[in-house]
């Protein structure tokens, strides 16, 4: 298990270049240790 906080500050940044649900968002940052391009592809 990652110990990476993920801020909701990254979330929504996520979320406003995605247009991705909060959750998904959170799941997708999570899933790839807070690493944002590998979120995206995630997504």
């Amino acid at each position: 298990m990652s110990t990476v906080a993920i801020t909701a500050a990254d979330i929504n940044k996520l979320r406003q270049t995605t247009g991705a649900g909060m959750m998904d968002c959170r799941k997708a940052l999570t899933e790839t240790n807070g690493d944002f391009e590998a979120a995206i592809d995630w997504l």
